[in-house]
Formats: structure tokens, sequence, C-alpha cells
């Protein structure tokens, strides 16, 4: 491993402990016993790390959602899956990591994905399509407007001080949002399906 594939990878580490806006270039090496002057020879500023930073955090969160979709049994499921993951990550142990790449480096972050995930779209509306075809959604369904429903609402949950005032935990918003409106999109036979996705994940 180089010395850059190593203040990355350090720096991802620290970024994703302790958040972002507060860390400079100095503590973010400091486990590596490395100057500043070291680290500017491979990057132009803290903000430059932080996009290297991201297209290797955002390259793993790529393999897991393809991991995700070979392990999931429908369309319906794999969606779920998917909005629990993201919401997991955005409010989890790593939220002022999120908080601070949602509020202080949002265009950054969209720059990173839009690279990282261009095939998600797709990837989405190859999903809804299947599972118009297997009868887990509605017939009438159109996926490109789903899609944009389902980013508008992710991005009010997580950019946004919309529901802070509400007090209510990132699992129930979640089931109050995304998860009402993923009901919307299905047949009977979805919602079977997800009722007995979540009967195996509450204990």
């Amino acid at each position: 491993m180089t010395i850059k594939e190593k203040i990355i990878q350090v720096s991802l580490q620290q970024f994703l402990k302790y958040g972002i806006r507060k860390m400079t270039v100095q503590k973010l090496v400091e486990p590596l016993g490395l100057s500043t002057k070291t680290v500017y020879k491979h990057f132009t500023d803290k903000e430059d790390l932080l996009k290297q930073c991201l297209i290797v955090h955002y390259s793993n969160l790529s393999l897991k959602l393809a991991a995700l979709e070979k392990e999931s049994s429908s369309p319906v499921v794999t969606i779920c899956k998917l909005w629990h993951e993201a919401i997991h990550l955005d409010f989890g142990a790593t939220h002022i990591f999120y908080h601070d790449l949602n509020y202080y480096y949002p265009q950054l972050q969209d720059s990173v994905i839009n690279k990282i995930f261009r095939r998600n779209p797709l990837f989405l509306k190859t999903l809804i399509e299947k599972g118009i075809r297997q009868k887990f959604f509605r017939s009438e369904l159109e996926p490109v407007i789903i899609i944009e429903v389902m980013g508008l609402l992710y991005t009010t949950i997580t950019r946004t001080d919309k529901f802070k005032k509400i007090r209510l935990s990132p699992a129930l918003i979640l089931q109050n949002t995304i998860d009402l409106y993923l009901r919307g999109l299905c047949t009977e036979k979805g919602l079977r399906e997800l009722n007995l996705y979540y009967s195996t994940i509450i204990k």
C-alpha cells in the first residue's frame, strides 16, 4: 500500500469516527505520525482528501449494494433493505460523519455518489420493473417517478431539519415515510412479502 493509500484509509476511519467539520488534516493523519507537509504532497487540501476518502467509502457501499441484490428474495425486499441500510448509515454509529457530509459538503457528496453509482437509477428502475412483472408492485406504476419521490423523501429526512422537531427515531421516521410509500406501491402479493420480511427482523 502506498503512502497516499494509507493516508486515505486512515483519514476515512478518522472521518467516520469523529465527523468531518472539526477534523484538521493534522488530526486526520495523527495515527500515521505523518506531517501535514507529507499530506499536501498528495492532496491539495482537506476537501481534496475528503473527496478521495468518499470515493473509497462509496465504492465499498456499492459492493454491499451488489451483495444485497443477490441475497434478497424479491425486488420489494431488496428495495426495503436498501432504504433501511441507508438510514442506518445516516443515523447510526457514524451519524456525525453523515450529518457533516449532508449539511456542509452536499455537492461534493453528490458528485462522488453520481460517479460511483451511475448505474443506481437504472438499478432501481430495473428492480421496480421486475417487481411489476412479478406482480409485487401494481401494474400502472411509473418507475422513474417512484425513484424521484423516494429520493425526495430521503433527502428531506437526511438533509433538512423537517423531522427534527418531531423527535422520533430514524426507524420510525422511515416507517412513516418511505416504508409507507413502498407499501402503497405493492400489490397484495408484495404486501405479503414485506410483512414476511418484517416478521423476520422484528423480535
